[in-house]
């Protein structure tokens, strides 16, 4: 294992989003000088309130997808260490139109590793998904298989884990692949919570939920997705690492995340389920987690799936208000 790491400079990709605004600013409270990249068509500058008040923040507005447009934006940098977040997150957009996930997941990271190898930059960590797995009707683990995913974006974040494995025998010194859960918390641009409480701003006589209301699922507080991140990388030291990241339960019915948008809102409204046991074509609607290997490491969560929940509609809720 490795010891913690020494502050450097980083790159983040996908900075102003969700997951990677939170890991900016953690990498910039641990002392690391942050480049952060991002198109701003998910990520807002809102959500770089904090780190843009710092020197040692660096932002470069900018598409991914068009390497030529920002590769030499990272010269002078003397980046040691890339985060790649930077993803197309919306899984129903990706079903209708493929070439977004092919653009956005695929050829960001294929693009992204092109620049690195001229840059000499040698470790990279990356965002993937329990999205790759498909409908595997088992627990999961960093061992299960075989991986046939159901949407393009599980397809595009497979073929990604996938040219991270090659460049690893090519030229990466090391890389960390986490796949993540449904991860939720403030800064959310997506996901079930902030998808319920847009709802019942738009329609006062009923909360409309897709599906039938028993998916179940793991769920993830950001603030803990990062720390784990951060754990791993200080501490997994193989060439290629890959850990499976959540909670140690079996997750969450979608109809007990409606009651807690509901209690949340003060809104006893009735709940219209759209019924099926998938929410959307590509939604996988019940998978259960082993983060064993994890745990081996030394890390674990503190929160449940369901507390993780609680505490995310909190903040998204506090977040909508402040912004109606």
């Amino acid at each position: 294992m490795t010891g913690p790491v020494q502050p450097e400079t980083v790159l983040v990709t996908g900075c102003a989003g969700f997951i990677g605004s939170h890991l900016t600013d953690r990498l910039l409270q641990h002392g690391h000088n942050v480049v952060g990249l991002d198109n701003l068509s998910r990520g807002t500058r809102a959500n770089l309130e904090q780190a843009l008040k710092s020197p040692h923040f660096t932002f470069l507005e900018t598409d991914l997808s068009d390497h030529p447009s920002w590769r030499n934006l990272l010269a002078g940098h003397n980046i040691k260490t890339v985060w790649h977040m930077a993803a197309n997150s919306d899984i129903e957009g990706g079903v209708a139109d493929s070439n977004i996930d092919l653009r956005d997941t695929f050829m960001t990271t294929f693009n992204l590793l092109t620049v690195m190898r001229e840059a000499g930059i040698r470790k990279l960590a990356f965002a993937s998904t329990s999205a790759v797995y498909g409908m595997l009707d088992a627990v999961l683990s960093e061992e299960s298989g075989p991986l046939f995913p159901i949407s393009n974006y599980g397809a595009m974040k497979l073929a990604s884990e996938a040219i991270v494995s090659a460049a690893v025998e090519s030229f990466l010194e090391r890389a960390w692949i986490f796949r993540f859960p449904n991860v939720v918390g403030s800064r959310a641009t997506h996901g079930i919570i902030l998808d319920l409480l847009k709802k019942l701003a738009r329609n006062p006589a009923q909360l409309d939920v897709l599906g039938d209301g028993r998916q179940r699922k793991p769920y993830l507080h950001v603030a803990e997705l990062i720390e784990a991140m951060l754990f791993v990388r200080n501490r997994a030291a193989d060439c290629l690492n890959y850990f499976l990241v959540g909670p140690e339960d079996e997750g969450i019915e979608v109809n007990q995340i409606a009651q807690a948008v509901l209690r949340a809102a003060r809104s006893p409204l009735p709940i219209h389920y759209t019924g099926g046991s998938a929410g959307w074509v590509g939604d996988v609607p019940r998978f259960r987690y082993s983060v064993a290997k994890l745990s081996r490491l030394g890390w674990r969560p503190a929160l449940s799936s369901r507390q993780a929940i609680e505490r995310a509609v909190t903040e998204i809720h506090a977040e909508l208000r402040v912004q109606a």
